[in-house]
């Protein structure tokens, strides 16, 4: 049988089985103030009041007032065309105060250039409040 001599000079050397932590805890403390510091800075604070909104599907009013751009780029009031320059006076005759809103529809085949012009007729002649129209149920991006 062999027994251990307690003055043996291999016991300096023994290997030890124990995984030193200490460098891998400290680069988690390091971490853990860097992210500390850092997150903050990554947050926008925009002092905005913002309201909040329960969004219900809005009444149709009695009588629209619709504009429709054709894709022609002719221009109508309800059923009825007008030119351009008239517009405005036409949405004055036919809405009864400036914070009615005007439904605006436009065919796919007009030019958004147009459509915006139209929009700032709009706007020109006063009216703040434009709706604009799309199919129910219409897939996004208007493809088939």
């Amino acid at each position: 049988m062999a027994a251990a001599l307690p003055n043996s000079e291999d016991d300096d050397f023994a290997e030890t089985h124990d995984i030193n932590v200490t460098p891998f805890i400290d680069v988690i403390l390091v971490l853990l103030i860097i992210f500390m510091v850092a997150a903050p800075l990554s947050t926008v604070d925009l002092p905005i009041d913002l309201p909040s909104a329960n969004a219900a599907p809005q009444k149709k009013p009695e009588k629209p007032v619709y504009v429709s751009l054709k894709g022609d780029l002719e221009l109508f009031v309800g059923e009825t065309p007008v030119k351009r320059s008239d517009l405005a006076r036409r949405l004055s005759e036919d809405s009864d105060s400036k914070e009615r809103r005007i439904y605006l529809r436009a065919d796919k085949s007009a030019p958004y250039g147009e459509l915006m012009a139209v929009l700032d007729l709009i706007k020109g002649a006063g009216f703040t409040k434009i709706a604009l129209v799309a199919l129910e149920g219409a897939p996004a991006g208007g493809q088939p």
